[in-house]
């Protein structure tokens, strides 16, 4: 059985390191006041329009559409795409459950793809075998921060007429061979929840090089409301504008975009150095050419190891530390299941193997030599 044990609980008292918080220490508060003390803390503020305009530079993108969720940016992006009953996406079976249900709100079909065991992400050589002509999109995952094969899946969409939506919703700052994520595909997708590298609390973006889609997008989000009248309406849009208050925070933390990413990536790099030499602990990928970013520092956990993923969660809850176990798999979800009969055995082994340790900006380097002390004792004493 792939699916991974219950969370374990954690000391209610004494030291406990928790899997990510945000930081919040730039213009935060100050921004938040100014829109409380000028009355504007609806999607008219100006904060919405800043914030929008600077992740846009950020991420090399020439448009940003700010929402409500990443979520909403994935349904966005495809209803933007006029993508609906009787079409066809491609995404991976291995992803939070998300990017499966955007499909599945417009009316579209989910086809799954499983992943690579090199970078955990779409198996891109497998994709081809999948494309029907019900198909419209394809939707890779960079997965925990690290790139998909875009080269591979931009050629793809351009032999078979398809669009390519990027679910950056952990990539904020990943890089693919000198190309930024989010300036890649015809749309991208990035979410802001409080564990990401940058986060509004709640919020999505989506981006864009094309104008005609930023157009579509900025127009669904707000009720499309037509400019000719208010409350006329010639589309189906949305209520998934953001709040000037979440804006606020958000332009706060892009001003120190740089900076919340290399957290990350410092912190991977001092966990690989301590980690390294553990039998039965695979540190996660960077292929040659990508920039991860590390949105969690991810591991699996093989038979060599002497505990399994589960096993070693519990013991490490125990000491305070809080993880989190590897996406479970779409085809395995209750809502999913039955829909999808073929197998798809790298997905269910990232599913029984990876746990997430703690990654967020708020961690110390005396936390990740804490928690890698525990787990080479864990490994030592494992029975």
């Amino acid at each position: 059985m792939i699916l991974p044990a219950p969370d374990p609980e954690l000391p209610r008292e004494g030291r406990v390191i928790p899997v990510a918080a945000p930081r919040l220490e730039g213009n935060e508060l100050r921004y938040v006041t100014d829109c409380i003390k000028r009355n504007w803390i609806s999607s008219k503020g100006e904060y919405v329009r800043k914030f929008e305009e600077a992740f846009a530079r950020c991420v090399g993108a020439k448009y940003a559409v700010s929402c409500t969720s990443g979520t909403t940016a994935l349904h966005l992006a495809l209803a933007t795409l006029g993508l609906g009953p009787g079409d066809e996406v491609i995404i991976p079976t291995f992803t939070m459950i998300a990017t499966a249900n955007a499909v599945t709100y417009t009316g579209a079909k989910p086809v799954l793809v499983d992943s690579e065991l090199r970078t955990w992400n779409i198996d891109a050589r497998q994709i081809e075998d999948k494309i029907t002509p019900r198909t419209k999109a394809l939707m890779p995952v960079h997965t925990y921060g690290h790139p998909a094969d875009m080269e591979i899946i931009l050629e793809l969409a351009r032999q078979h007429g398809l669009y390519v939506i990027e679910d950056a919703a952990e990539a904020q700052g990943a890089e693919y061979k000198e190309r930024k994520i989010g300036s890649i595909g015809d749309l991208a997708c990035f979410s802001f929840y409080g564990n990401k590298i940058i986060t509004t609390g709640e919020g999505g973006m989506v981006t864009t090089n094309n104008p005609e889609l930023a157009e579509r997008a900025f127009l669904l989000k707000e009720h499309a409301f037509s400019p000719e009248r208010h409350f006329w309406h010639q589309h189906l849009g949305f209520n998934y504008r953001m709040t000037n208050l979440q804006a606020a925070v958000g332009l706060a933390q892009v001003e120190r975009f740089e900076e919340h990413v290399e957290i990350r990536r410092r912190h991977a790099a001092l966990y690989n150095s301590l980690l390294k030499d553990i039998p039965g602990l695979v540190l996660p990928p960077e292929a040659m050419g990508v920039k991860n970013v590390y949105w969690m520092y991810s591991v699996l956990v093989t038979d060599e190891f002497g505990l399994t993923r589960d096993e070693l969660r519990q013991r490490l809850a125990r000491k305070g530390i809080e993880t989190r176990c590897f996406f479970i798999p779409i085809h395995v979800q209750p809502i999913y299941r039955g829909k999808y009969d073929e197998p798809f055995p790298v997905a269910e082994y990232l599913c029984e193997r990876g746990m997430n340790l703690p990654s967020g900006a708020t961690l110390s380097e005396e936390d990740i030599h804490y928690i890698a002390r525990c787990i080479a004792e864990c490994q030592k004493r494992r029975t």
